[in-house]
This record gives C-alpha cells, sequence and structure tokens, in this order.
C-alpha cells in the first residue's frame, strides 16, 4: 500500500506531505484546489509522463517521494518486487518500506530513483504496478480497447492464466517454423546465394586455421625475430661479464668475469675473525648465487632464439594470411572464430533441400495442431468465465442504480495471435427488452464509471493488498448512485487501499480517512496543502459539499447524518 507522498513545486503545490491510511482515503476540496495535482504526482511514480508544465511556475523543477509497503501483496507479488529491488541495486528503508521518487526539471528532463538508486522511467513503473493502479478518465476510455477488455476477463478467472501460457508456448513455436518454412520456400535462390557465400567463407576461415590469441603472439614473435641479432649480441656480453668468454665459447680472453671477482671477494671476507666482514662475506655470497641465476636464465634466452633465417619470412606470411581475415570479418582472431561459428549454425539452419522442406513441414503441422488444441481449451475457458463475469457485473450495476442495466462478455472467434483465437467485446444494454450494445455506442460517462467500479470491485475481490485511485470516476453520477458508489468503494477498500478524488458527499462520507485539499489565493500567488480533517471538519466538509451550507446548522445536521448512516455501512461490511 502508499504509506505517504510528498510533493514540491508540482502545480498549485508548493509543498505538501500527505500520510494515508489503510482503507478508503477521500480528497475532497473546491474545484481547483489541486485535488489532480496528487493524482499527478502518482502518476509520476507510476512512471508515467513528465510534464514541464506542471512544474511550479518560479521553480526549477518539481519533486514527488512516495513510500509504499508490499506486506499486504501476495508471495508471488512480493517475489516479483524483491527480484527488482536486486537487480536494481536498491534496498529497502529501516522500516523495510520502499522510497521512489521522481523529478521534473523545468527544462523537461526527469529522473527516477527507487530504494536510493536512479533508475530508468520504465523500471518505477514495473515496480509500482505491482502496487498501485490508478483510474481516472482517460482509463475508463481505455476500457473500451478489445485489449483492456479481454485482460478483464482473463484476470478474473485464475485458471485461465496457465491455459495462456501454454498456449502462447505453441503458438510462438508455430509461428517461428511456419516463417521458417516460408523463407525456405519463398527466398530459395536468395538463400542458395548465402549458402554459397557463407561455405566460402567458412572454408577460408578453416583453412587458414587460426588459433585464439595467434595474432597478438605472432607481432610478438616478429618483433623479436626482426631484432634477433641485436638480442643475441646483448644477452652474449651479459653472459660474458657475468662468467667469461668461455661461457660463450670463447677462449684465450684473459678478462675475470664479475662470478669470479665476487667469489673471491666472499671468500675473503668469510673466513674473517671480524663479525662485520663476515656479515659482508655472506651478504656477497648471496650475489654470487644471484649472478649463477641470471646467468643460467640468459643461457635458456640464448637457446630458446631461433636460428633459421626463414622462420621470419614464414612468420611474416603467416602474419598476413591472419590480416586477410581480419579486414574481413572481424577486428581480431577471436572476432574472426566467432563469425565463423554464426555462419556454419546458419548455413546448418539453411537447407532447402526436399528432405529438409517435408521435416519443416511436419513440424509446422505438427505445433500447429498443439496450437489449435490450446486454443480450444482457452477458449472455453474463456466462455465459461465470460458468463460467470457478466453475471456478476450485472448484479453489481444493479447495486448502482442501473436496476435493469445488462452487461454481456462476448467471446467471438478470430485469427490466432499471442492471445489466443478469441476476440472479447463488454456489451451494455439498458434493459432486458434490448439487445446489448459496445460500451463505445452505448454507456455515457456516468454508465461508463460504474461498469469500471463494478468491473473493479469484482477483480480486486479476487486479490488483496493493492492500492486503487480513482480519479473522479464518480463524475456524471449523483442521488441514490452516489451513495451506492460510496459503499461498494468502501467494500472495496476492506481487502485493498482505496484512494478517491471525488465531489460527492455520499462518497466522501464513506472515508476512513478524509483528506481535505484548501487553495489558498494571494495577491500574487496561488497556492494549495492537504489536510487531514478531524469528525467535525468532516461534517462542515460534507455540509458544504452537499449544497455550500458549512455554516448552517441544518446543512451541518445534514451532512452528520450522511456520515452516521455510511459509517453503520461500513460497520455492517466489517461484521
Amino acid at each position: 500500500m502508499l504509506v505517504e507522498i510528498s510533493i514540491d513545486n508540482l502545480g498549485v503545490i508548493p509543498h505538501s506531505h500527505v500520510e494515508f491510511a489503510p482503507g478508503l482515503n477521500v480528497l475532497t476540496g473546491e474545484t481547483g484546489a489541486g485535488k489532480t495535482m496528487v493524482v499527478t504526482g502518482l502518476r509520476l511514480l507510476t512512471g508515467g509522463r513528465a510534464d514541464a508544465s506542471k512544474v511550479r511556475t518560479g521553480a526549477e523543477q518539481a519533486s514527488v517521494e512516495g513510500v509504499f509497503n508490499a506486506d499486504a501483496l501476495d508471495s508471488e507479488a512480493q517475489e516479483r518486487i524483491a527480484e527488482l529491488i536486486d537487480d536494481t541495486g536498491a534496498s529497502t528503508d529501516e522500516n523495510g518500506e520502499y522510497l521512489a521518487a521522481r523529478t521534473v526539471k523545468s527544462t523537461g528532463r526527469s529522473r527516477a530513483h527507487l530504494g536510493g538508486r536512479t533508475v530508468p522511467a520504465a523500471t518505477l513503473s514495473a515496480f509500482t504496478g505491482e502496487l498501485l493502479t490508478i483510474h481516472g478518465q482517460n482509463d475508463q476510455l481505455r476500457l473500451l480497447s478489445p485489449t483492456e477488455q479481454l485482460t478483464a476477463l482473463d484476470s478474473f478467472d485464475p485458471a485461465i492464466t496457465p491455459l495462456k501460457e501454454s498456449y502462447r508456448e505453441a503458438f510462438i513455436a508455430w509461428r517461428k517454423t511456419s516463417k521458417d518454412l516460408e523463407e525456405r520456400v519463398n527466398k530459395r535462390r536468395e538463400l542458395a546465394q548465402e549458402v554459397d557465400r557463407l561455405t566460402f567463407a567458412v572454408g577460408e576461415i578453416d583453412e587458414v586455421a587460426p588459433e585464439v590469441g595467434e595474432d597478438t603472439e605472432l607481432v610478438a614473435a616478429v618483433n623479436r625475430l626482426q631484432d634477433v641479432d641485436a638480442l643475441r649480441e646483448a644477452a652474449q656480453d651479459a653472459v660474458v661479464a657475468i662468467d667469461g668468454a668461455a661461457a660463450v665459447g670463447e677462449f684465450g680472453a684473459e678478462d675475470e668475469s664479475a662470478s669470479d671477482l665476487v667469489g673471491r671477494a666472499a671468500s675473503a671476507l668469510s673466513g674473517s675473525s671480524d663479525e662485520q666482514l663476515r656479515a659482508l662475506g655472506g651478504q656477497l655470497n648471496d650475489v654470487a648465487s644471484v649472478l649463477s641465476d641470471v646467468s643460467g636464465e640468459l643461457g635458456m634466452y640464448l637457446s630458446e632464439l631461433p636460428s633459421d633465417p626463414e622462420e621470419l619470412e614464414r612468420l611474416l606470411q603467416r602474419q598476413q594470411e591472419l590480416k586477410g581475415l581480419t579486414r574481413k570479418y572481424a577486428p581480431d582472431i577471436a572476432g574472426v572464430l566467432k563469425w565463423r561459428d554464426k555462419a556454419q549454425a546458419r548455413l546448418e539452419s539453411i537447407d532447402t533441400s526436399a528432405e529438409a522442406l517435408d521435416k519443416l513441414k511436419k513440424q509446422v503441422a505438427e505445433h500447429n495442431k498443439a496450437m489449435v488444441s490450446r486454443a480450444k481449451k482457452l477458449t472455453k475457458a474463456r466462455t465459461a468465465a465470460a458468463e460467470k463475469l457478466q453475471e456478476a457485473v450485472t448484479e453489481e450495476l444493479r447495486g448502482l442504480a442501473m436496476p435493469k442495466a445488462r452487461l454481456t462478455v462476448n467471446v467471438d472467434t478470430q485469427d490466432y495471435d499471442r492471445d489466443g483465437a478469441d476476440a472479447v467485446e463488454l456489451r451494455l444494454a439498458p434493459n432486458d427488452a434490448l439487445e446489448p450494445q459496445p460500451l463505445a455506442s452505448s454507456a455515457s460517462g456516468g454508465e461508463l464509471s460504474r461498469v469500471m467500479l463494478a468491473l473493479e470491485v469484482i477483480l480486486s475481490a479476487r486479490r488483496g493488498g493493492a492500492t486503487l485511485v480513482f480519479d473522479e470516476v464518480d463524475a456524471g453520477v449523483g442521488g441514490r448512485a452516489a451513495v451506492e458508489i460510496g459503499r461498494r468503494l468502501a467494500r472495496l477498500a476492506l481487502n485493498n487501499q482505496v484512494i478517491v478524488v471525488t465531489h460527492l458527499p455520499q462518497v466522501a462520507a464513506y472515508a476512513d480517512n478524509h483528506l481535505h485539499v484548501s487553495k489558498n489565493v494571494g495577491d500574487e500567488s496561488v497556492t494549495s496543502g492537504v489536510r487531514q480533517l478531524s469528525h467535525d471538519e468532516r461534517v462542515d466538509e460534507l455540509a458544504r459539499m452537499l449544497a455550500g451550507m458549512d455554516d448552517s446548522e441544518s446543512g451541518r445536521a445534514h451532512a452528520a447524518e450522511l456520515l452516521e448512516k455510511a459509517g453503520e455501512d461500513v460497520d455492517s461490511f466489517r461484521a
């Protein structure tokens, strides 16, 4: 649920901090007071479009922060949230709650934050999508979409989800093999040319037979060969200096070697009676040992230096062969080998022989059979669910001051796609005598609001712990229908947190937590703030909403009576 929200410099709100309670929260206030800005802030937290025009005049940026608690969600939703938090490197606060934030600069740029980490707005949307659903007038229009109507039906019956997933696996397999077959049949000439090109390329690479890292090793080997004479001379001079000319096969030289001189010095000091000299003699023995090690390594180095005069030419030729591959296929040999593997895999997949096409046709037929079979099961489940859903929604509508209305959920066939072979359409009839018509052509704004509310009441009864926001969905409704909407929202709030922006006192009377948005018009600016109302303040506000009679005893008496009756209704729900 949404624990609290802080808004800075958004629209007419310079700063406001609002704490929400479990159950039904209502936001009321005069027209233009800024109630919609609270919903705008929530939409920003759901990853909605950042609109620079919403930044308060004179401010550099607007910011919204929301604190969410996921404890009331089911275990699967909690696992999805935990996985998303881990993936982004975010964390909870000291209370185990999640902080989501969004800033919008006056230039139009925006940033999103989750659990102390900067994230894309899409990540924020995925996070709040598990916790928060907003229903506004634009959301009502989305209900007219066939896709939204199909989604509503599928979410009504949990048994549909595994059937849809099973169907989708078969559909994807069928579509993939069908496209493969179509490509092989219709593009046989182009594929044959591609086979020739790839066969030549793979053969060229295989003929050279490069190894990973060989190009780098060749550079070092060529450099060494080009300098081999200078390297040999330097190593030999060092060996002569350490061990004498005889060490490299030169005899007759009379110069003493470094190892002889060091050894003689060590012997002279090691036999001394003076402790300090003996210590120095020990150090010289260490020097002699190091000289011996260096001499041995130099000898090994000289033995490994190439002596074949044709070796350099061979390596240079090999280097040119590798460069020929890296010019064509990839910047280095490792990339060339990866390209070769991909080309070989592609070659294996482009078999246009009659045998391969027959095999592929059988696969297409098998996948098609599985897809059709699973689609029938999905259709059967949807048809059964549609009958139950239309009965439940119709019953809800008749409790929402539409006593003779009838909603039908039609499931018709269509071409196969990712969601099955079903086209779902909600239709509404004002009474049993008339034929139901599509919502888009038969429902007024108020009726559409009640259809959406009825659907939400029914669908939310199958889940719990979410936050549902209704932004003036009661527009165009009044009288008895308004009371029934308040009762439905209160009932919906038994298992969910509900936040409602409303102008109707009949709805506001059912609130567990009544928040008032007030506007202050100054000489140079307009500001708004949000605060929680006490019981007496609620009576005054309801009186104002009823007939603008917050200063009238009769108006307050009417408001108090409305509040009392709503409280009795809520108590009966919870009993």
